[in-house]
């Protein structure tokens, strides 16, 4: 997955920097066209005669040290990588990432680069743990930069404990990973195209008066990563959002609704066009019966409330398919294929995605999900723990293949 490939190699100061001669001989080795940028404080652990015998490549320290009148350095390597690969990232280049730093040659050509990025940290293990390093990280997860976490053991400066830089051969595999991932996203760029896909997500609100509701724990993250994979497969996406936690996403049309009878409303609105619904959405399945004007004033006895069942979207879309593909998905605490195939039957899915919420990582507000994908035959497949970025891609992949025969594999 490496041939070919440009990767820019950053090496910063830390004992660690030792090992990035071992990466860039092992990345080279599987075909990569390695371009190395080392900080001076790196210079002083390894050499750059060594990094330039080793990439077959000029070695970069000093922004100013223009070589080719024809280009400018920093700007010519943040634009010919395919990856920007940091291993060892210290603390300090990390902090300088995270705050938008560009102070030296690597920094400024991390600034500068619209490649992806992984960072490999090491450092002391209190450094590691440390609040302001441990929030430049997660600010750095949020942008969407890739983190190889490190491992753990003796530390050159004599601690046990997290913080050592992860081996090279890891890390090769970690980027041959990323790269087939790659390979496996641009496969499916354009299987949608041409496909109208609506997706729901997020919970609904059930008033009970102005300052009171009945509704759940759904953050719409699994229905946002559905909306996000199909428009990055070339569909045509509507997302009816409900109440989310997460910001919705850009490039994809959005009709915010509050209540299920709403939310019924707006899919119907979109029922007749759409080629693949996806009903993320956490529906309340009951409403009050009587909602009040003004805000109900507390009483000595007790509160009694009076629900009514709400309409059954999934139900109701599945009596009127018409050579729509539906989907549905199923939230459940025990005996989850069973429940999951009775629902299938009962709403008509095409595709039922159910998980038990009761899992570690699965679930409701979490980014991560555990999920087994049913049809009328039974379990297709069963996804083990992963991101609902992930889970979107491999459910939109089955679907895919089934409306257009475009492998999955």
């Amino acid at each position: 997955m490496l041939q070919g490939k440009k990767i820019v190699l950053g090496i910063t100061g830390g004992i660690a920097a030792y090992k990035a001669a071992a990466l860039c001989s092992g990345l080279v080795k599987q075909g990569a066209d390695v371009h190395v940028i080392m900080t001076r404080s790196a210079s002083k652990f390894i050499t750059e005669l060594t990094l330039q015998t080793l990439s077959r490549n000029p070695v970069h320290i000093d922004t100013f040290d223009e070589r080719d009148p024809e280009v400018v350095t920093h700007i010519n390597l943040a634009d010919l990588a395919d990856l920007v690969l940091i291993a060892p990232a210290t603390a300090n280049t990390i902090a300088k990432m995270a705050h938008g730093l560009a102070d030296d040659m690597l920094s400024s050509t991390l600034l500068a680069t619209m490649a992806p990025i992984m960072v490999a940290p090491a450092m002391n293990v209190h450094m590691y743990q440390h609040p302001a390093v441990v929030q430049n990280m997660n600010t750095l997860v949020s942008r969407g930069v890739l983190m190889i976490e490190p491992g753990s053991g003796m530390l050159a400066c004599g601690y046990v404990g997290k913080g050592r830089l992860e081996e090279p051969e890891t890390i090769i595999r970690v980027v041959q990973d990323f790269f087939q991932a790659q390979a496996h996203r641009n496969q499916l760029s354009q299987a949608l195209a041409g496909k109208k896909v609506t997706v729901t997500a997020g919970a609904t609100v059930e008033r009970i008066d102005p300052v009171r509701f009945i509704t759940n724990d759904s953050s719409g993250k699994m229905g946002i990563a559905i909306a996000k994979s199909a428009r990055d497969m070339g569909a045509s996406v509507r997302l009816i959002a409900g109440t989310v936690q997460v910001p919705l996403p850009e490039g994809i049309e959005t009709v915010r609704v509050q209540s299920a009878q709403d939310m019924y409303e707006a899919v119907l609105g979109e029922w007749n066009s759409t080629d693949i619904m996806v009903q993320t959405a956490a529906v309340a399945d009951y409403r009050p019966r009587t909602v009040y004007d003004t805000k109900m004033k507390k009483k000595d006895e007790g509160l009694t409330l009076e629900l009514e069942k709400t309409v059954d979207i999934l139900e109701s879309l599945g009596q009127r398919k018409q050579g729509q593909f539906l989907i549905g998905f199923a939230a459940e605490t025990n005996d989850v294929a069973e429940h999951a195939m009775g629902k299938l039957k009962r709403k008509n899915c095409d595709l039922l995605v159910a998980n038990d919420v009761t899992t570690v990582g699965a679930g409701f507000g979490t980014d991560t999900n555990v999920v087994q994908i049913y049809d009328a035959d039974g379990l297709v497949v069963d996804l083990p723990l992963m991101s609902k970025d992930d889970v979107a891609i491999q459910l939109l992949s089955v679907v895919a293949k089934r409306l257009n025969g475009v492998s999955t594999s």
